[in-house]
């Protein structure tokens, strides 16, 4: 038996009535989720792992997936968050030696389904041309028109709330009590990497859940708040809106990062939509307009901010923007200690040129103290 080649068959069912066809990987089963695609060449376990992709099924346009392992320390949350992957090349075994284990044992013990031999190309070009849309992926492939059934029941991305699905339930702190400042982190879906950014700056965060008050955080009396990442659309999370309008009655410095930026963004009067595609990889290049300069960023959000609305607020100023199709990619409030970016200065996987941000954030609470 050739355990490479006597798989199961599985399929990749659009909303669209698309079909491509693979083999099975993880778990036999099926699993819906809104199909996108990243185009990163590395960190297939960071992305994984990392909370803004629940609900997704990932399609990785590396053409190698698994050659490595994992690692038991390269995650950033406990357990795998998509719903389920779709590669072209997938490797049973790895070659690594600090690996503690193969993807596929990893995918099978978080019961993920996932499919490979797939034209990932084919399936990349026709999400670029038609946009990120439902998808199933499945095993059962005697059974497509049930499939298409179930497929039409699933909720769109727009106007659907993640971040209670992967925010923590209580109150949990990250660092050294014994740090110079105290920094209140919203968790709509944080990643591990941006609390040890924090914390390696002398900071003591505490992580408070998706649904908490300005009221709540502030008993703590932080130094500093901090508006994480996560999945879904940020419209529908009102509690936090309001969290950051009552923060931006303070003098308290505030950050945000991605769907962090976008709840900054809408406490402001600025709308909020939804993108064709989406940005997600580790290779976007942002400018910052304040220096001029250029960033190689990793991004991952699938919704951004009004361009039209932003430049119409007088409390405003546009920050960075993308280079690729000129969206927004980072703005301040002025007269306010506030500032926030679409994209991830704590990389993970990805590039470091932005985690000047977190020094820009510890700065501004310094100041303010």
């Amino acid at each position: 038996m050739n355990k490479y080649s006597d798989r199961n068959k599985a399929l990749i069912l659009l909303q669209d009535g698309t079909v491509f066809f693979g083999k099975a990987l993880g778990v036999n089963g099926t699993a819906y989720g809104e199909l996108c695609f990243n185009t990163g060449m590395t960190g297939y376990q960071e992305i994984f792992t990392d909370p803004s992709y629940f609900g997704q099924l990932m399609v990785t346009t590396n053409a190698h997936i698994g050659n490595y392992g994992v690692n038991n320390d390269e995650v950033e949350s406990e357990t795998p968050k998509i719903a389920g992957l779709i590669c072209k090349n997938f490797n049973l075994k790895f070659s690594r030696p600090a690996a503690n284990d193969s993807l596929q044992n990893f995918f099978i013990k978080h019961k993920i389904v996932a499919i490979s031999d797939v034209d990932t190309r084919a399936l990349v070009s026709y999400i670029r041309d038609n946009g990120a849309m439902n998808a199933v992926i499945s095993t059962d492939i005697n059974r497509i028109d049930n499939l298409k059934n179930k497929l039409k029941d699933f909720p769109s991305m727009k106007g659907l709330e993640l971040a209670s699905k992967v925010s923590t339930k209580e109150p949990y702190f990250f660092g050294d009590s014994n740090s110079k400042f105290k920094i209140a982190a919203l968790d709509l879906g944080i990643k591990k990497n941006i609390l040890r950014n924090l914390s390696k700056r002398n900071a003591y965060i505490k992580v408070f859940p998706f649904d908490t008050s300005f009221n709540e955080m502030s008993k703590w009396n932080p130094d500093g708040y901090f508006i994480s990442n996560g999945p879904g659309d940020p419209e529908p999370l009102k509690n936090a809106i309001q969290l950051a309008k009552d923060i931006l009655q303070t003098k308290t410095p505030l950050f945000g990062i991605c769907l962090g930026h976008q709840i900054i963004a809408l406490a402001n009067g600025i709308s909020t939509y939804k993108m064709h595609n989406g940005h997600r990889g580790i290779n976007h290049p942002v400018k910052n307009l304040l220096t001029g300069k250029g960033e190689i960023s990793s991004q991952n959000h699938g919704f951004a901010i009004s361009r039209e609305d932003a430049e119409l607020n007088n409390n405003i100023e546009i920050t960075h923007v993308h280079l690729n199709d000129d969206t927004i990619a980072g703005i301040k409030i002025k007269n306010k200690n506030c500032f926030s970016v679409q994209y991830h200065p704590e990389a993970s996987p990805g590039p470091h040129d932005s985690t000047y941000l977190f020094d820009q954030f510890i700065e501004m609470i310094n100041t303010k103290k």
